[in-house]
């Protein structure tokens, strides 16, 4: 496998858990977390961050790391600025909030794009009706060659009769591969109505004619937005989970 780069954007203001980065988990600032599991994949770890603190901590455990500007709106235009005059023909974003990402998750995006794609991420599936309902949980339906038709917090496809066949739904996971030349696309590109309505950046590829290459992974991941998410996560910590 062609080496490749993990770029983990790192944006110190959120909404919802704000100062996100650096929020501890079991004593250790959350971005140490995801570093320290990307590590595991891959000696190429770069952490675009727009905050000094966040920099020095990922540089601490041992990710090279770049300041980029506050401005960006979003994470993959943040990647671009930091990433584009490397040497990687393959980058995968993954989050700077997913503590607990695995190489099972990282390796088939990667070879997705080696094998020819422009665009990779990965689904698992939905186990309970419960999380299908929630809108946190992003939907992903597929055509018979595993490139996306569309993402959505809503209910996709929705069951006319009321029956929902929870095996068929798909969850996507947030973490994406791109070719060097598709990631430059990717940002020359403006925000399209549907990625400004459903606030899901994937779809900005989708808008513009596109094919994201997903594959199903046996295992999702836990990504981190909330008090609660956090709290969860330490406890899955403590229980030897993860």
């Amino acid at each position: 496998m062609k080496e490749f780069l993990i770029a983990i954007p790192a944006r110190i203001k959120s909404t919802r858990l704000p100062e996100k980065p650096l929020r501890l988990l079991c004593g250790k600032p959350l971005i140490a977390w995801v570093v320290e599991s990307c590590l595991k994949i891959t000696e190429n770890v770069l952490v675009a961050t727009d905050d000094l603190r966040v920099k020095k901590i990922a540089e601490k455990f041992g990710a090279k790391a770049v300041m980029t500007s506050p401005f960006h709106p979003s994470g993959t235009d943040r990647i671009f600025e930091a990433a584009k005059d490397l040497e990687f023909e393959y980058i995968v974003n993954v989050q700077g909030d997913e503590p607990f990402v695995k190489a099972d998750h990282v390796l088939p995006i990667v070879g997705a794009l080696q094998k020819g794609e422009e665009y990779a991420t990965i689904a698992v599936r939905f186990k309970n009706e419960k999380e299908i309902l929630n809108p946190n949980n992003v939907k992903v339906v597929v055509d018979k060659h595993n490139h996306a038709i569309y993402f959505s917090r809503n209910v996709i496809p929705y069951p006319r009769d009321g029956r929902i066949q929870i095996g068929n739904y798909l969850k996507h996971i947030g973490i994406y591969g791109y070719t060097k030349n598709s990631l430059q696309k990717f940002v020359s590109w403006n925000e399209g109505f549907l990625e400004r309505i459903e606030k899901l950046e994937q779809l900005r590829i989708i808008e513009n004619g596109k094919k994201i290459y997903v594959s199903v992974v046996s295992e999702g991941s836990f990504g981190i937005d909330t008090e609660e998410d956090l709290k969860k996560a330490a406890e899955k910590l403590e229980r030897g989970e993860v």
